[in-house]
């Protein structure tokens, strides 16, 4: 019987059609104890007997994968991979998987909530209005607003999509250039300081890695618009927090929502909580029952067909 851990959180409630598949195939299936990714240590102790992962966050590096001898397969849970080293995944002769765009309506979802939310200052009048105020304020509509995209993958042409529908002028940039896009999303794609500078609101959508690691720093925060709302659901690291801290207490930034962090979960000493122009989720924005759903069948599809020696969907080592 091969032996499959479930890291990714909630699988046994929320992805149920995917445990079936799992143990239909005849496999022993194991779950996240703690409800949050595994340690290196914690690693240690499960993975001895293990043949595939469905994997949260966790770290997958030369020394966990050496922990994992039987270990043929990494699925993703999602659509970001930069947890795992995938030079040493095929040195191990390991196979790792991931589930592009299917996350992409909620986590689009989850930013335009972000943005309505900064915009409209709605969680500091709910605040206000139950403690007794009537602090009645004064808005901008979305329509005719300039609102920049970093990324033009799944999730930032959904983004993209919902946006055109309240009259936004869009504007994006992509590391490499999509022209095609340009027509079917009914948007304009410019350099990365032009995006910065034209914006009204921006919203990040970007992979993370060295070339975008704090994209998002004091320089180019200070080339935005006083008025400008920030936006992330992407990734914590393509902030730098304390430049973004910095431009929030100054008034350079107008506002910054986002449901990442540079560390996760958050330092309850992080002073970005102190903000008052600072909006934040727990990095939440893929958790709907859909999303849930079809993730873990093509998660539980995925160790099914390397397990069965069929190529998977979606290999990337």
């Amino acid at each position: 019987m091969k032996k499959v851990l479930v890291l990714a959180t909630d699988y046994d409630v929320l992805c149920k059609d995917g445990l079936k598949m799992l143990r239909d195939f005849g496999c022993e299936v194991g779950f996240n104890a703690y409800g949050r990714p595994y340690t290196y240590e914690e690693l240690t102790q499960v993975m001895g007997d293990v043949d595939g992962v469905i994997a949260n966050m966790e770290v997958w590096n030369k020394a966990s994968m050496d922990a994992s001898p039987k270990l043929k397969v990494i699925a993703r849970f999602g659509t970001g991979y930069d947890s795992v080293d995938l030079e040493e995944a095929k040195k191990h002769g390991i196979v790792v998987t991931n589930c592009p765009g299917l996350n992409a309506p909620a986590v689009a979802e989850h930013a335009v909530a972000l943005l309505f939310a900064a915009v409209r200052d709605v969680p500091r009048l709910d605040r206000t209005t139950k403690e007794g105020g009537w602090e009645r304020t004064m808005f901008h509509e979305l329509s005719g607003r300039t609102v920049g995209i970093l990324g033009l993958g799944h999730v930032g042409q959904n983004f993209a999509r919902m946006l055109k529908g309240f009259g936004c002028n869009i504007i994006a940039y992509n590391r490499t250039p999509r022209p095609e896009l340009e027509k079917a999303l009914g948007i304009k794609q410019c350099e990365l300081d032009e995006v910065l500078k034209e914006s009204d609101y921006l919203s990040i959508h970007l992979g993370s890695n060295a070339g975008t690691y704090h994209i998002i720093n004091a320089e180019r925060l200070a080339m935005m618009k006083k008025e400008a709302i920030v936006v992330n659901t992407a990734r914590g690291v393509l902030v730098d927090e304390r430049a973004m801290l910095e431009a929030l207490q100054s008034g350079q930034i107008a506002a910054y929502a986002t449901d990442v962090f540079e560390r996760e979960p958050v330092d309850k000493e992080n002073l970005l909580l102190t903000q008052p122009n600072y909006i934040c989720t727990p990095h939440s924005s893929g958790q709907t029952f859909e999303n849930y759903r079809n993730t873990g069948i093509a998660t539980a599809q995925a160790v099914i067909d390397v397990l069965s020696g069929r190529e998977p969907a979606n290999r990337r080592a």
